[in-house]
């Protein structure tokens, strides 16, 4: 059988699994150049050829794991972010392209690549948001923190793999615990997620997802309120607090940053779809 004959056949699997026909498409053939370590280009110029020894066995099982509605981005292993790949396990959430929206309100509210930049990362997860800015920003240095510290392994990982480790230093704690010192930023994607709506959630969120990164109480605000509440004390006259949150949040977010004495609501940033995901405040 040929490679695209198997990759017909998975993707068929995938969509009685009751996964989306793009979405079983695209994985399908991910999952196939993943196991023959092909690239897109050679995946269509090659994939009429008969399947190499091995590849069946191997393919079946990802494609199982897949039909179970395990994220892809676990099966695989790692996801993009920034540019950048990332390791991935069930001990992170998987990155978003939405929370690329941080990494480009900092690169905006500070234009010079080349000066110092003093930046927490709260709730790093895999440290994508965090390594995201050391990578594009060579002086600056990062505190990334989370109250998992499985998550801070991998995140650790990801710092070594793209060269920031000296200027990435991670701490487990909860949310700002432990950080005393005068930041020019505070960026965070912490739990955001309504507790109710957990039934609602696609099962590869639900089931798969870690529930600490994902969960931020009864409306979804617990620490968020926290986040705002603690931030100024970290930040120095001027310096910026950058978060994402979540659909629909924006009049709560709104009225929490109004009721913050010491900041300055700057804007929210909005996603593809237009929705407002990214709140930018300053410390007065």
């Amino acid at each position: 059988m040929t490679i695209h004959a198997q990759v017909a056949h998975a993707r068929q699997r995938l969509r009685d699994a009751g996964i989306s026909h793009i979405e079983s498409d695209l994985d399908a053939r991910l999952l196939a150049q993943h196991v023959l370590g092909w690239t897109p280009e050679r995946f269509f110029t090659d994939g009429h050829t008969p399947e190499p020894d091995g590849f069946h066995p191997s393919y079946d099982i990802l494609v199982a794991r897949r039909a179970t509605r395990e994220p892809l981005a676990y099966i695989v292993g790692s996801r993009q972010f920034w540019g950048l790949e990332f390791e991935v396990t069930p001990a992170v959430l998987i990155p978003r392209p939405s929370t690329e929206l941080i990494v480009e309100a900092i690169r905006d509210l500070f234009p010079d690549r080349s000066a110092p930049l003093t930046v927490a990362d709260i709730c790093t997860g895999c440290g994508c948001v965090a390594v995201a800015i050391a990578h594009d920003r060579p002086a600056a240095t990062v505190m990334a923190t989370d109250i998992s510290r499985e998550a801070l392994e991998v995140a650790r990982r990801n710092a070594a793999r793209h060269g920031v480790s000296g200027r990435v230093t991670l701490r487990h704690g909860d949310l700002l615990d432990g950080i005393d010192r005068q930041l020019d930023a505070i960026v965070a994607n912490p739990p955001y997620v309504v507790d109710c709506a957990r039934p609602a959630l696609q099962p590869e969120v639900r089931d798969h997802e870690p529930a600490v990164a994902l969960f931020g109480g009864a409306d979804g605000l617990d620490l968020l309120t926290r986040l705002i509440r603690e931030a100024p004390s970290r930040l120095r006259p001027g310096g910026h607090l950058v978060f994402e949150f979540g659909l629909g949040q924006d009049l709560e977010i709104e009225r929490l940053l109004e009721g913050a004495p010491e900041l300055t609501t700057l804007g929210v940033r909005r996603d593809l779809q237009g929705i407002a995901r990214t709140a930018i405040s300053q410390r007065k």
